[in-house]
């Protein structure tokens, strides 16, 4: 088991759910995104997503958009997020994993990148713009080292391409929950918990529901039929609006700590 299927195991024996907020790493700089994710796991977060910043972001809005360039506009490299991955998981229980697209992972290598992640304290990978069709040797990979491969599932995608994804994934599934790319939103589709529903019936999997999370209310709606909750560009907007590091510091801790309210009393 990875340390991802470790911890929705325990959650699932608290009746709990998974709260799971996404930084960039390196968004303003290395030193604020390891701070930001301790005060998340203080807050009451269970699984943190750090975003390997990346030059053409795949399903991500302008708020992710622009703090991936940021990073990397000063002078991000991979292996700031391994250096801060060992620097955080030999002090926090909570499980990391990076969202990291597949050209990066095939650049380095399918083995050595799980290996140096690993090494680094990470317990898996989000790869959004991973192809089923692609995806087979990743999947046995992972497997192989109790490294969780978590890929997403969209509105959009078929039912049967579902059932794939799902048994090519470890850890998680993600689940999108709306067309289109990250950010926040006040309203939801109507179909989703149908949608959810259902997959739940294909896969022993946890599904964790991501994109448009932008606060309480939709936490409150999304907790009861999710998993765990995924909330991204609502984190990073706040973290850019913030003036200094201890004011992000501040400004995360708190909202982490509504969100984590709202999860547990619904």
């Amino acid at each position: 088991m990875s340390a991802v299927d470790q911890l929705f195991s325990t959650l699932r024996e608290k009746e709990q759910k998974a709260l799971m907020p996404f930084f960039t790493a390196g968004d303003p700089d290395s030193e604020t995104t390891t701070d930001l994710v301790r005060v998340a796991s203080a807050a009451g977060a269970n699984l943190c997503e750090i975003g390997v910043p990346y030059s053409d972001p795949i399903a991500d809005g302008p708020v992710i958009q622009d703090s991936y360039q940021r990073a990397l506009d000063a002078g991000f490299k991979i292996q700031d997020v391994l250096d801060m991955g060992a620097v955080l998981t030999k002090e926090l229980e909570m499980p990391l994993v990076t969202m990291v697209s597949y050209s990066i992972v095939y650049r380095i290598g399918l083995l050595e990148y799980v290996k140096r992640a690993k090494a680094s304290g990470y317990a898996g990978a989000i790869v959004p713009d991973l192809l089923v069709e692609e995806s087979q040797e990743f999947s046995s990979i992972c497997r192989g080292e109790d490294f969780s491969l978590i890929q997403l599932v969209t509105p959009t995608t078929p039912r049967e391409r579902q059932v794939r994804i799902a048994e090519s994934s470890s850890g998680f599934l993600y689940y999108v929950s709306v067309t289109g790319i990250t950010g926040e939103r006040k309203n939801l589709p109507e179909n989703l918990a149908e949608n959810v529903g259902w997959l739940r019936g294909q896969t022993d999997l946890p599904i964790c529901i991501g994109f448009g999370i932008s606060g309480v209310d939709t936490a409150k709606q999304l907790a009861p039929v999710a998993d765990g909750l995924i909330v991204g560009s609502a984190i990073i907007r706040r973290v850019s609006e913030a003036n200094g590091r201890e004011a992000a510091k501040q400004s995360i801790s708190q909202f982490i700590g509504e969100l984590r309210r709202a999860m547990d009393h619904v």
